[in-house]
């Protein structure tokens, strides 16, 4: 293609829309007025790398109207099983399309014709008037419009680029021999989404056969006699079906739409429209992108903003000049020169003399609140260094307390009055990582606590809770970046210790004085919404507790795992000369794209093999958990547990010793799942296989620290389902638990039927796997899937213990009421989870958020328990105080260093404190272990 020959881009305007909705469904981006944003942000995230990266020198988007198309016409059943579009969606398009004008750029519909059309008819009127275009899509049905200049860009998604498909890629990604067949190939698969029904029994592979054949769906009709067996019948019988199929999968190029080069063409857009558009979707990290490019000559080509607001000053703290200098203003207060932020002026103070140390800490000892922040040389508080702290306690004001390199405990035996004083609130954002700093130089934060970023966590579960988002969300702010001081990393990248100590004061006062500013934000917000509760006796109290297991670490014995490493290798390699063996070839058993030919071309494993979007074969978990009758399979998928545990855990861990305690430091995360459950990383310790023979043995290298402990592990009894009786009120589930009685085998017996003593193993088993899927709202498919039962025998036991337990049917049906009328659930200690889309008319999107809103509550609330129960703990541990540690929280089960004097002692407190974390009418019951490790304990 040459330089000079102009080049389209046509966007499948709701292909995208969608995908981009799609991506953020579990983790939607929700905007501080309640506006989900997933779609459009994505959408114009994906606009803004096709403007920087491709620069087009022509451009349109082009979208479905709501006016019934020449398919509905002629097949009304066209697209009659496809959902209604979320909610979401519907409300993104008028921002998409303000957007979009903005941008100068055409939004371009025609009633009675579908987006495909449009564009196959503007891409092949543009490329008959030498242009290259590019039809950007994710969809494969474009594939047919592929030709000599007209090209499909498939956007790229999950950190992987876009790919562009030209003919050569069409053949080889649908296996046809030209480009002309993609049409034929559609129409006899069908394509269950759009309501096509092509052939019965037909899908790529016999397609592909087909057509290398006979070259077309007509011909094949023709010779329609020469195909034998039931295949043959199916097509005789279904040829009008066949032949329509291929109809409504045609794309048309004749729409009455007409390609007019200027009218496409790339033109400046209205940045004042731009940011007042962005500003109002919060979009201020994408604000940042168009100024930036703007700013330096980028593709997008943007109208220049009246100036709105000064520049800050490049050098906003003075110099010291003498032992006092510019730092005393009077006894009161200290100062520094004047910056701008968000129109108010601003205070940021370096501190570095005694004498000034010592006005500070006599001004900080008068305050009620104050916020600090500390600056270190890295993230890890086990071997970071303390560079500095920073203190607000009035908005726009902040004092940056610098400490040179070896003086950090002098200092900090300074301000030990401060940070020990129980009068004060201490504020922080991530107040954890800052304590577990001054941890490590034994200095101790006393008094009440409040955390922005576990405040937001309450305030809005399912947002991001990072500084940067809700300052930019709620100051109308963008704080400084860190690669703003020490630059991104690698070999240009500085140590804190080499920035200078004015800007470092600037970066870290800024974000004392950003977090104080939230803090009073939240502190309102909390308040408003009834979660002050939660937040001061569960979420706060349970920071130091996190505080001191991440500090106190646990024991690891890395001679057992490099020997359990050495046995994993024998086993992956006898593993693998089997697979290999019944592949009768060699190839790479980890490369998805030569597993999948192996399984599927080769082996011929399944018919109906799924191809990723790629158009590789997927040979993801639940493909191959449903092939698993044959023995390649099953060992290629004992073979990715093995090689993942020897990676991840056996191998890996050894690593994360840190050579300062010889043990193993994990980090807590309080503000993650949005239930209320804590997550573990750096690394994960809560998700240690246990199912596994060989997982089992991971376990046991976790030792006690000496000969003089054991491992002592509790564990709540089935706590999910005993809160599922507490709060559903279930008469004769309620009873079962009060009366000691084993739930599953008492729900099995009422659910078929027999007595107690008659229960089966198998019909236990079913019991448990119902008891805990209605909390998860299990349906029949699902059942089935997960039992040796039938479909039909799932849907019959289900109906059955809903009879059984009527309290618990009319528990859910309520709680699905309650969120569609309030738009939240609450946990028993009021903990709240917002369910945007409980009122959607989209059906898939609907029942997620109903399972959530029975979920929720229960999750919520055995999260809420353990906390309490671990708080109670840490208190008693500390009053008396003993030798014995906490060392792990895994969601329903704690881990402890248990000193052998201590452990009578230590299970009776334990058991009180997990038994009577709550008062519930139905008993809570901890269960315990010891041993010389935690498999034992476990």
């Amino acid at each position: 293609m040459s330089e000079k020959t102009p080049k389209l881009f046509l966007l499948d305007a709701f292909a995208l829309i969608y995908r981009s909705y799609f991506a953020f469904i579990n983790n939607p981006r929700v905007s501080s007025k309640g506006l989900d944003t997933s779609a459009i942000f994505g959408f114009t995230t994906t606009l803004l790398e096709v403007l920087e990266k491709q620069n087009p020198s022509h451009i349109a988007v082009v979208y479905d109207t709501s006016a019934p198309t020449v398919r509905h016409i002629e097949y009304t059943d066209y697209k009659a099983n496809r959902d209604e579009t979320p909610e979401a969606i519907k409300i993104s398009v008028p921002y998409i399309r303000a957007i979009l004008e903005a941008m100068n750029i055409p939004f371009i519909g025609v009633d009675g014709y579908e987006a495909d059309d449009v564009i196959g008819t503007l891409a092949w009127q543009a490329s008959d008037k030498g242009f290259d275009v590019y039809m950007m899509t994710p969809d494969k049905d474009f594939g047919q419009l592929v030709r000599e200049n007209v090209w499909m860009y498939r956007p790229g998604r999950s950190g992987n680029p876009a790919e562009v498909w030209g003919i050569e890629e069409i053949k080889t990604k649908f296996g046809i021999d030209k480009v002309e067949q993609v049409v034929d190939y559609l129409g006899m698969m069908g394509d269950a989404v759009d309501n096509i029904p092509g052939f019965p029994g037909v899908g790529p592979k016999t397609a592909q056969k087909l057509l290398a054949e006979y070259g077309s769906m007509e011909n094949m009709l023709e010779n329609v006699g020469d195909i034998k067996g039931k295949l043959g019948e199916k097509i005789r019988e279904n040829k009008e079906q066949g032949l329509l199929s291929k109809k409504l999968a045609k794309i048309l190029t004749d729409a009455p739409v007409e390609f007019k080069a200027e009218e496409f063409k790339s033109e400046e857009a209205d940045l004042n429209k731009v940011q007042e558009i962005f500003e109002t979707l919060e979009f201020r990290t994408l604000m940042k992108r168009v100024m930036k490019s703007h700013s330096s000559g980028g593709d997008i080509v943007l109208k220049e903003p009246e100036n709105k607001s000064a520049e800050a000053p490049s050098q906003p703290l003075n110099g010291q000049t003498d032992l006092f200098g510019a730092y005393i203003n009077s006894n009161e207060e200290l100062v520094s020169a004047k910056a701008d932020l968000s129109s108010a002026d601003h205070w940021y103070q370096l501190v570095e003399h005694i004498e000034a140390r010592k006005l500070l800490l006599e001004n900080l000892l008068k305050q009620k609140v104050v916020c600090f922040d500390t600056e270190t040389t890295g993230l890890d508080t086990k071997v970071a260094e303390l560079i500095g702290i920073a203190f607000t306690y009035e908005a726009n004001k902040a004092y940056y307390l610098s400490i040179p390199e070896g003086q950090s405990e002098e200092i900090l035996e300074e301000f030990r009055p401060f940070f020990e004083n129980e009068g004060i609130e201490k504020v922080g954002q991530n107040i954890k990582y800052d304590i577990s700093v001054l941890k490590s130089h034994s200095v101790e934060v006393k008094g009440p606590l409040f955390d922005t970023m576990l405040a937001h966590y309450l305030i809005q579960p399912d947002m991001r809770h990072n500084m940067d988002v809700l300052a930019e969300t709620y100051l109308n702010y963008t704080p400084k970046s860190i690669e703003s001081l020490i630059g991104k990393k690698g070999k240009n990248q500085k140590s804190m210790r080499d920035v200078a100590v004015q800007d470092v004061a600037e970066y870290a006062g800024e974000d004392s004085d950003i977090t104080f500013r939230l803090y009073e934000v939240f502190k309102a917000e909390l308040e408003k919404n009834q979660l002050s509760k939660v937040f001061k006796e569960i979420e706060m109290p349970l920071v130091p507790v996190l505080a001191d297991m991440e500090t106190e670490g646990i024991m690891l014995d890395v001679e057992a795992l490099y020997k359990l490493s050495v046995e994993l290798e024998k086993d992956i390699a006898d593993i693998s000369a089997r697979i290999i063996e019944i592949a009768g070839k060699e190839f790479n058993i980890s490369s998805p794209k030569q597993l999948g030919l192996v399984l599927f071309e080769d082996l011929q494993l399944s018919e109906k093999a799924k191809k990723t979007k790629t158009g590789q074969y997927s040979t993801s978990e639940d493909v191959l958990v449903e092939l698993k009758e044959h023995e390649i399979v099953a060992k290629v998928l004992e073979y990715r547990q093995l090689v993942k545990l020897k990676s991840t855990y056996v191998d890996a861990l050894p690593t994360l010793v840190s050579e300062k305690t010889n043990r193993i430091h994990t980090s807590f995360n309080q503000a993650v799942a949005a239930t209320g459950r804590l997550s573990s990383n750096n690394p994960n310790l809560q998700n240690i296989p246990i199912r596994t023979k060989r997982g089992q043995e991971v376990r046991k290298a976790f030792i006690p620290r000496d000969k003089d402990h054991l491992i002592l592990a509790a564990d709540y009894s089935q706590i999910e389902l005993r809160l599922i009786a507490e709060l559903s009120g279930d008469k004769f589930m309620s009873e079962a638990f009060i009366n000691g009685e084993d739930i599953h085998a008492a729900t099995a017996a009422k659910v078929f039927n027999v007595p107690l003593e008659k229960v089966t193993r198998e019909q236990r088993s079913n019991a448990k796997t119902v008891n805990f899927g209605i909390i998860y709202g299990v349906s029949a498919f699902g059942l089935s899937q997960q039992t040796d039962l039938s479909r039909k025998e799932a849907s019959e036991i289900i109906k059955s213990y809903f009879q059984t337990y009527p309290g618990i049917r009319d528990y859910i049906e309520n709680q699905k009421e309650v969120a569609r009328e309030q738009g939240y659930v609450e946990t028993m200690m009021g903990r709240r989870r917002y369910l945007k889309d409980i009122n959607s008319k989209n059906a898939m999107v609907r029942t997620h958020a109903e399972r959530n809103a029975v979920n929720a509550p229960i999750q919520g609330s055995a999260a809420d328990i353990i906390k309490i129960a671990m708080i109670k703990l840490f208190d008693k541990i500390q009053e008396k105080p003993m030798k014995s540690k906490m060392l792990l929280q895994v969601h329903d089960e704690l881990v402890f260093d248990a000193h052998k004097d201590e452990l009578a002692e230590l299970e009776e407190m334990i058991r009180e404190s997990m038994e009577n974390a709550v008062e519930t009418k139905i008993p809570l019951i901890a269960e315990f272990g010891q041993g010389a490790n935690w498999l034992e304990a476990h």
